[in-house]
């Protein structure tokens, strides 16, 4: 089902430079993660928005009431890469706070009224994580 799903948009977004028809020219990236537990490498296809020189991703998780396990994956491995159309970029990725978070968050939301749903959907705080190119 959703491994299945990622396994299909990550076949598209290698297949077309990092297009994917069903993100209508929304900003896709793919983050490398490895598991806090299992260190299971991980790829997960995420909507982005670009921060000076890096990238934001938002775990949302469709206003699940939870995080995804993305979040906790880099919160214990920080360090990572991520590809963005046809490039491999390597990552340092930090939790935004206070103002940054709030900066960043709303602009997602105006850009993309999709993730002001998700937040309507759950009662948590929907993380923001900031991918600083090293």
């Amino acid at each position: 089902m959703a491994q299945d799903w990622n396994a299909r948009v990550i076949e598209e977004f290698r297949a077309n430079r990092g297009r994917v028809e069903q993100f209508e020219g929304r900003p896709l990236l793919l983050l490398h993660h490895r598991g806090a537990k299992t260190g299971a490498e991980r790829v997960n296809p995420l909507v982005y928005q670009p921060v000076g020189n890096g990238f934001a991703v938002f775990g949302s998780k469709a206003g699940a009431p939870t995080n995804p396990a993305w979040f906790h994956n880099l919160v214990a491995n920080p360090d990572t890469v991520v590809e963005v159309g046809d490039e491999t970029i390597p990552v340092h990725a930090r939790v935004a706070e206070g103002e940054e978070h709030d900066r960043i968050w709303e602009r997602q939301k105006r850009e993309n009224p999709n993730f002001a749903d998700y937040e309507r959907l759950t009662t948590r705080p929907i993380p923001v994580v900031v991918l600083e190119r090293v």
